[in-house]
């Protein structure tokens, strides 16, 4: 059963559902991905409804019980982020795939600004300013979301250090991280046990959390003291970076007017740095 079929399975089923059922039912439509990787406990919680409630759903709707409505959750989720499965489906668009991946892209940054809460940029701004070192964390991909983070503080001269894979683990040179500092990671499907690891370690030694994922079911998220969540759809190789680094350059940008005279400053001496003709050609142009 792929996720059309699913969906369309639990919306013919809705109109004949009594209204508790009906609202998990819908709940489960709206955040398959969240259901799929929560506890029974925690989407009882979530919804105000008994265990008992979510396996009688999960009988009607055809399963078994809630634990094989969550494995075809699952499912219905890991294979439309495995790049091979997406891949096969790609072949059979290929003349329509790059208009394909426009639409798409477009759609990633509308629903990534959605999603966005204006007073938690603020948020950002503060804590960015006021932490004694800011530290960037990510797993693949989004390893490439937090080298433009770590880029753009470094431009904008605020302490900062960048964790990526090397000679040492995550977890290792999350421990660097100080307790009155920040660590920010991001988080697109798969999600790294090394990751959530390191961030839970950071989290009990008093150091704040922010983090980007796509969705709140990531683990990191369940150590945020400020979570930003973006679309990261993609018809091909996973996921996209594209509603990433948009809500990157968001913050970013908030933050250096945030920052008023000081960013000015370090960004006059990046300036000073571009005429530097050992490692850039002013004629084309002088701009990070």
């Amino acid at each position: 059963m792929d996720s059309a079929d699913l969906q369309s399975m639990m919306l013919q089923k809705i109109p004949n559902m009594p209204n508790k059922a009906k609202r998990v039912t819908e709940y489960l439509l709206s955040n398959m991905r969240e259901a799929a990787f929560k506890s029974i406990g925690e989407v009882a919680e979530e919804l105000k409804v008994s265990k008992a409630q979510l396996v009688r759903v999960s009988r009607v709707l055809g399963f078994s019980g809630y634990s094989e409505l969550k494995d075809c959750l699952q499912k219905v989720i890991l294979e439309q982020i495995n790049p091979a499965a997406m891949l096969t489906k790609a072949v059979g668009i290929k003349d329509e795939l790059p208009q394909k991946i426009r639409q798409i892209e477009h759609v990633n940054i509308d629903d990534t600004w959605m999603q966005v809460d204006m007073s938690k940029v603020g948020e950002f701004c503060l804590t960015a300013s006021k932490a004694v070192c800011t530290a960037f964390m990510g797993w693949g991909i989004s390893s490439l979301v937090m080298e433009l983070s770590y880029a753009r503080f470094c431009v904008m001269g605020l302490p900062t250090m960048l964790i990526k894979r090397g000679s040492l683990s995550l977890v290792e040179q999350a421990r660097t991280v100080p307790s009155n500092g920040v660590l920010m990671a991001c988080e697109m499907p798969s999600y790294a046990i090394e990751v959530t690891e390191a961030v839970a370690d950071a989290k009990s030694r008093g150091t704040k959390i922010l983090t980007i994922s796509d969705s709140p079911a990531a683990p990191i998220c369940r150590f945020s003291d400020l979570a930003f969540f973006v679309s990261a759809a993609s018809p091909t190789f996973g996921s996209s970076i594209i509603g990433p680094v948009f809500l990157i350059h968001m913050l970013t940008s908030a933050l250096v007017v945030h920052l008023g005279d000081a960013a000015r400053e370090a960004l006059e001496k990046q300036a000073a740095y571009l005429h530097d003709e050992r490692f850039y050609h002013p004629i084309f142009g002088l701009k990070y």
